[in-house]
C-alpha cells in the first residue's frame, strides 16, 4: 500500500522530531492506513558505540514509539494507548544497517475494539525485530501496550 500525502508529512515531521531524530534513525515508510510502518537504522558517528557496533539504545530508541503511534492514530480519538512494558534481546552486534518492519492486521484491531466493549482495559504485546540487509537478526524488541476507552467527560 503506497503512502498517502498525510502519512508522507508525518514521516517528514517524524524525522524531524528531536527525540526521534536523536536516535539517528529514519522512518522510510508509513501505510496510508497506518498498518505498517519501517524504519531504517544505519551504522554511523551517532549510533556507534565504543566497541565500533550499533549502541543498543538507538535499537530501543528507534523502536520505541512506533507501535504506540501506530495503534494511537489507527484506533482514533475515542482510545488511550501508553506503552507500559518493554524488552529488548541482543542477538548479534549491529555492524551496518539495520531495518524494521512493523504491521499490525486489521483482525488484531477488531480484537482490540471487541475486548474494550466488555472490559475497561486491555494490553497487547508486540514484537519487531532488527535486521541486516540478509534478514539476519540483531535484536528483537517486544512492547507491551496498555490500551484503553477514553472516558466521557463528566
Amino acid at each position: 500500500m503506497p503512502e498517502s500525502i498525510q502519512t508522507l508529512f508525518a514521516r517528514v515531521a517524524f524525522n524531524l522530531f528531536p527525540a526521534y531524530r536523536g536516535t539517528g534513525s529514519w522512518i522510510t515508510y508509513i501505510a496510508r492506513d497506518w498498518s505498517e510502518i519501517r524504519i531504517r537504522l544505519p551504522l554511523s558517528w551517532r549510533t556507534r558505540n565504543y566497541v565500533g557496533t550499533i549502541y543498543g539504545g538507538s535499537m530501543y530508541g528507534a523502536v520505541d514509539p512506533v507501535y504506540m503511534i501506530m495503534l494511537i492514530r489507527m484506533l482514533g480519538p475515542g482510545y488511550v494507548v501508553w506503552d507500559k512494558a518493554a524488552s529488548i534481546r541482543f542477538v548479534r552486534p549491529g555492524r551496518t544497517t539495520l531495518r524494521a518492519t512493523f504491521s499490525i492486521d486489521r483482525q488484531s484491531l477488531e480484537a482490540i475494539r471487541a475486548d474494550l466493549t466488555t472490559q475497561s482495559k486491555t494490553e497487547r504485546v508486540y514484537a519487531v525485530e532488527l535486521k541486516d540487509a540478509a534478514g539476519v537478526v540483531h535484536a528483537v524488541v517486544e512492547k507491551r501496550l496498555h490500551i484503553a476507552r477514553k472516558s466521557e467527560p463528566a
